[in-house]
C-alpha cells in the first residue's frame, strides 16, 4: 500500500460555542467571586478550588481579566502571596477599590495584613 492509497478520516469542525454559553468552570468562578463580601478579598488559588479545578489560578485570571460586568467584583482576587495582582480596568483602579473598601495596602502594592482585625493568610485565602 502507498501513501497516496492510504484513507484518513476527514476531521470535522470543532463545536462552536454560542457566546450565551460559557463554559462550566467560567460559571463557577464567577459564582464564587460574586460571593466574595465587601471588604475581604480572596487568592486566585481559593477561586479556583471552589469553582472546582484545584490547580486553575491562571485560568481564574483568564477568565476574570475579560470580565466587565459590575456584579462581578474582580478586584477582591489577589495573588497567594499578599500581591494585589491584575485587574482589567488597571491596578490603580483595584487599588483603589479595596482601599474604598478598607483594605490597606503597604507602598510595595501588597495588601497589609493586619492581625488586629482578625485578617491573616490561612488555606490561601486572607481574611
Amino acid at each position: 500500500m502507498e501513501f497516496k492509497d492510504k484513507v484518513y478520516p476527514v476531521r470535522k469542525s470543532k463545536k462552536i460555542f454560542d457566546k450565551k454559553e460559557k463554559p462550566k468552570f467560567s460559571n463557577g468562578v464567577h459564582k464564587v467571586v460574586r460571593k466574595i463580601p465587601r471588604g475581604k478579598v480572596m487568592v486566585y488559588a481559593e477561586v479556583a478550588r471552589r469553582a472546582g479545578l484545584c490547580r486553575a489560578w491562571r485560568a481564574v485570571g483568564n477568565i476574570l481579566a475579560k470580565n466587565r460586568s459590575p456584579e462581578i467584583p474582580c478586584h477582591r482576587v489577589i495573588k497567594s502571596n499578599g500581591e494585589i495582582g491584575g485587574y482589567n480596568r488597571g491596578t490603580k483602579k483595584k487599588i483603589e477599590l479595596l482601599k474604598k473598601e478598607g483594605l490597606k495596602i503597604n507602598p510595595f502594592g501588597k495588601l497589609r495584613v493586619n492581625t488586629e482585625q482578625g485578617r491573616s493568610i490561612k488555606n490561601g485565602k486572607i481574611r
